[in-house]
């Protein structure tokens, strides 16, 4: 760790986690003094961030005063979070617990390119924000979740093989920009608008589920099959994206079979190009039963279509040759499929090979789940990115000095 561990962000940080939620546990977390520790927390009353929650009991023969819980205030501020998909996209207005306050959701193209997605999107803010009982002054940051490799540093996607035409976009000025022309310019950012990051779908969808469903996971995969085929790592808390937002390009291994499968990419034999959604639609299309994508086969599969059922199990079966080798070395302890195509038959694929292949070893303490979220893991993990973001310590304590606290 770094920076002032005895400053108010700091203490902000073990409250929020769980590790010290009284006057008298901060005091033992950290070894300050009593009136530094009441200091530091009236800063973090007056920002807004800080509410007494339950009275606790003191425990012990002799007794004592009770005190009050710490809580952080997730209603002093919201977020705006926006989940990008190849042919929809959602937008949600959200408290800084991650409750849901209002959402919209609408056609979108990702191909028509990156100005006029972020315009049409911004352009739902102002109506969300009004049924959320939210102002634009109340909103702190914006999180996007786009289906593809990000650079963390800058925000912007590198290569992406389904999102023709925003590869090295500036996505965060854009959507400042955008912000500011439909919403205002009023935001906790210091450049008149909110801060806006942006990450990988998948990344994102893990984030939330490990959070919400499997907090105590210290190694969590998520696979996400719908239009591409993506996967998520969250290691200890925190995701892992590799050296430049490349991990969990899993859609793009090489099937060694499949030479003739030509992959959105350019290139051939990638997974991505025999199991996605994309792949099954065409193939389903090729056969004359219609669909245009990854949703439509999600809704064939879920009216029982027996050709969608079949093709599912085969992709899972796919997907879970290249599972066995990334199974064996992350080790996850809960691998979670979500997606289009995450219904039975292909869960059942995927099963098939996992366990057939993979060495007892590497499955011995594995859980097989499917996403308890749903459509708006995106849109919840965005969220906690942004909020993760502006009250890490060393951020915080920036962010209160100012507000003259």
């Amino acid at each position: 760790m770094t920076g002032n561990q005895s400053s108010a962000g700091h203490l902000l940080r073990l409250i929020r986690s769980g590790r010290a939620t009284t006057r008298g546990e901060l005091q033992r977390a950290t070894g300050l003094s009593r009136s530094t520790v009441g200091n530091r927390l009236d800063q973090l009353f007056r920002a807004g961030w800080l509410r007494d929650g339950a009275t606790v009991p003191v425990g012990g023969p002799s007794g004592g005063r009770p005190s009050n819980r710490l809580e952080f205030d997730g209603t002093h501020a919201v977020v705006l979070a926006v989940d990008l998909e190849t042919r929809h996209g959602r937008a949600a207005v959200l408290n800084l617990n991650g409750a849901v306050l209002a959402e919209q959701s609408g056609v979108l193209t990702i191909e028509d390119g990156p100005d006029r997605v972020v315009d049409r999107v911004a352009r739902w803010f102002p109506a969300l924000l009004e049924r959320a009982g939210a102002a634009p002054g109340d909103v702190c940051g914006i999180g996007m979740s786009v289906p593809g490799p990000v650079d963390r540093r800058t925000g912007q996607v590198v290569q992406p093989p389904i999102m023709p035409g925003w590869d090295g976009y500036p996505i965060p000025e854009r959507m400042r920009r955008a912000y500011r022309e439909h919403v205002g310019a009023d935001g906790s950012g210091r450049d008149g608008g909110p801060v806006v990051l942006v990450e990988n779908d998948a990344n994102l969808m893990a984030y939330a589920e490990q959070r919400t469903s499997h907090p105590d996971c210290s190694a969590f995969l998520l696979v996400k099959v719908s239009t591409g085929i993506g996967a998520g790592l969250v290691v200890d808390g925190e995701m892992y994206r590799g050296i430049d937002g490349g991990a969990g390009d899993i859609g793009h291994i090489r099937l060694h079979d499949r030479p003739d499968a030509l992959c959105m990419c350019g290139s051939y034999g990638c997974l991505a190009a025999v199991a996605s959604g994309r792949a099954l639609a065409g193939r389903l299309s090729a056969a004359g039963v219609p669909a245009a994508s990854g949703a439509g086969v999600r809704e064939l599969l879920a009216a029982g279509h027996p050709d969608a059922v079949r093709l599912a199990r085969e992709a899972g079966r796919r997907v879970g040759e290249v599972l066995v080798t990334v199974v064996t070395v992350l080790n996850p302890g809960v691998l979670m499929i979500a997606g289009d195509l995450a219904g039975t038959p292909f869960v059942t694929g995927v099963r098939e090979l996992l366990y057939q292949r993979a060495m007892p070893r590497s499955t011995a303490h594995l859980t097989v789940a499917t996403s308890r979220l749903g459509e708006r893991g995106g849109l919840v993990g965005a969220g906690a990115m942004v909020v993760e973001h502006l009250y890490e310590p060393e951020r915080a304590d920036a962010r209160l000095a100012a507000m003259g606290l």
